[in-house]
């Protein structure tokens, strides 16, 4: 019951996962969130023994799991993306509203003449 369970949320949180249609950003990833939640209650309950159908589910639910690994995978990246392109936005603003507020000295200059 609780592998079923567990395979199910799999398979929404991969749905979730796959499908970028036009919900906001956060209200995908708070749900993405949800789902990992509720997986990781489940988790502590399945105990073997398991029967012949229950070992079946659980190689599907070990390939789903993979494809779930994968797609966080490139969440994350697609996240850490958009906060680099951000701190770049960031400095470039700032760099144009003070352009003299990093200035960087390379060296001193010597008179000789005294």
């Amino acid at each position: 019951m609780s592998l079923q369970k567990f395979s199910d949320i799999t398979v929404e949180l991969l749905d979730v996962l796959t499908n970028r249609t036009t919900d906001e950003r956060s209200d995908r990833i708070n749900r993405i969130v949800e789902l990992l939640d509720q997986r990781e209650e489940l988790l502590p309950i399945i105990q073997p023994p398991f029967s012949e159908e229950e070992q079946k589910l659980g190689r599907q639910v070990v390939e789903l799991n993979q494809k779930v690994d994968e797609w966080l995978l490139l969440q994350k990246k697609d996240i850490q993306r958009d906060i680099k392109q951000l701190n770049e936005k960031k400095q470039t603003s700032n760099k144009y509203t003070n352009p003299y507020d990093k200035l960087s000295i390379d060296g001193v200059f010597y008179d000789k003449k005294n």
